[in-house]
């Protein structure tokens, strides 16, 4: 039990998926004091032609190593993790015994974790339970648990829940106006997701204000290719835009957000599509590809500038549905100190922040076009000097709070 008083670990960080696992290997002693050695990822399993990338940091240097191989099954996968890690080459540590601890990202487990735990029998089996509302991650996330415990028996395995941010929810806030009973029966009701990056950028909200968090209030605003939004008041949600599945709330790349349940019926008599095939669409043909082609927001945004209408039909769209849930998200909260965005998008796209506020001045929200224009990645606030709340753009990191939960997990045993 030696090595879980350490006051630095080395931390794996996992997030398999159906046909993929994504690792992170970091140094970790606390947030402020954390080194990233090595990341990666094995894709196609179970394809014909599979891929693993393996990037390893040492100092300012950069190494990076890419194989095409056939992948049968995730054993085989992490086998090959173990061995990249370990190389004489391209790897950053001897043995897979350094690996103090394993960390997983897991999408679900409904309302019976409200926080991170160690991996136990019992919290496997509630994995399992919750396939049919995670049926395309939480079966994946439960074999990557179950394969790393073959090649990390000695380290503790931890489970950090998607979900588990938005558990402080109130009722009005996650219920459904259904059937009570498909509440009490069958667990329907607002889980939210991207609860891992909502819960980073509240802390380093409350860090960038210098105010402890159970006093900060903030709007969370999550763009990549998945999209979504949360109320954080005092530190805590009460309010998030994804529901029970993923696919609610805001248009994303490819999943068309909030949606009138009926249209769906009526799209299916005339097209013949099942319910699956109904779904699929839902979520991988519609959003930013559904209406211009494309998901990718570096290119909708050329295409608006260069006069693609579609394109700019979707960046209107896109944008329009963000600034109703900032009124929405505003109207339920006391206070609020400031709006952040994050991810892929959030972080990176100006000319995307820029039309979210310019229609926002009477709310408070006064965007700096100058401050605004520089990229940067560290954090910042690009709001006008004066301006009653705060706008700040903040990188997320969900694989550095997987590990710092995973660590905080082991030396509390």
């Amino acid at each position: 039990m030696a090595c879980y008083e350490w006051r630095i670990m080395n931390i794996l960080v996992i997030n398999a998926g159906s046909s993929s696992i994504k690792y992170q290997l970091m140094d970790i002693e606390d947030v402020h004091h954390c080194a990233l050695l090595a990341s990666g990822l094995v894709e196609k399993i179970g394809e014909p032609s599979g891929r693993a990338i393996h990037k390893t940091f040492v100092g300012d240097q950069e190494r990076k190593f890419t194989e095409e191989r056939h992948f049968s099954e995730h054993r085989e996968g992490m086998s090959r993790v173990v061995t990249l890690l370990t190389d004489k080459k391209m790897g950053v540590i001897h043995d897979a015994a350094e690996i103090h601890g394993v960390g997983h990202r897991v999408l679900s487990c409904g309302e019976v974790y409200r926080d991170t735990v160690l991996v136990t029998p019992q919290v496997k089996d509630t994995i399992r339970e919750f396939f049919p509302l995670g049926p395309l991650h939480n079966p994946a996330n439960l074999l990557g648990i179950e394969v790393s415990q073959e090649f990390f028996p000695h380290a503790p395995q931890v489970a950090v829940f998607d979900t588990a941010f938005h558990q402080t929810m109130p009722p009005k806030a996650f219920l459904y106006a259904v059937p009570y009973e498909w509440y009490t029966k069958y667990r329907l009701r607002r889980y939210g997701f991207h609860g891992t990056s909502h819960k980073f950028i509240a802390q380093e909200t409350a860090e960038f204000l210098g105010r402890p968090l159970a006093e900060t209030s903030l709007i969370s605003i999550h763009l990549g290719n998945g999209c979504s939004m949360a109320a954080v008041r005092n530190g805590q949600c009460v309010d998030t835009s994804m529901g029970v599945t993923p696919l609610e709330g805001l248009m994303m790349g490819t999943r068309s957000g909030d949606i009138d349940p009926a249209a769906l019926e009526y799209i299916m008599g005339q097209t013949g599509m099942d319910i699956h095939q109904m779904v699929d669409a839902l979520n991988k043909q519609s959003g930013l590809k559904g209406v211009c082609g494309v998901n990718d927001m570096r290119e909708v945004v050329e295409s608006a500038a260069a006069g693609q209408p579609q394109a700019e039909t979707a960046l209107e769209m896109f944008v329009y549905r963000i600034q109703k849930y900032i009124g929405a998200y505003m109207a339920v909260l006391p206070r609020l100190d400031a709006v952040v965005f994050t991810a892929g998008i959030g972080q990176n796209s100006a000319p995307v922040r820029a039309r979210i506020c310019q229609d926002l001045v009477h709310l408070g929200l006064c965007l700096d076009d100058a401050k605004n224009a520089v990229p940067a990645n560290e954090p910042r606030a690009i709001q006008k000097a004066g301006a009653p709340i705060q706008i700040l753009v903040l990188p997320t990191n969900e694989e550095l709070q997987i590990a710092l939960e995973t660590k905080q997990i082991i030396t509390g045993r």
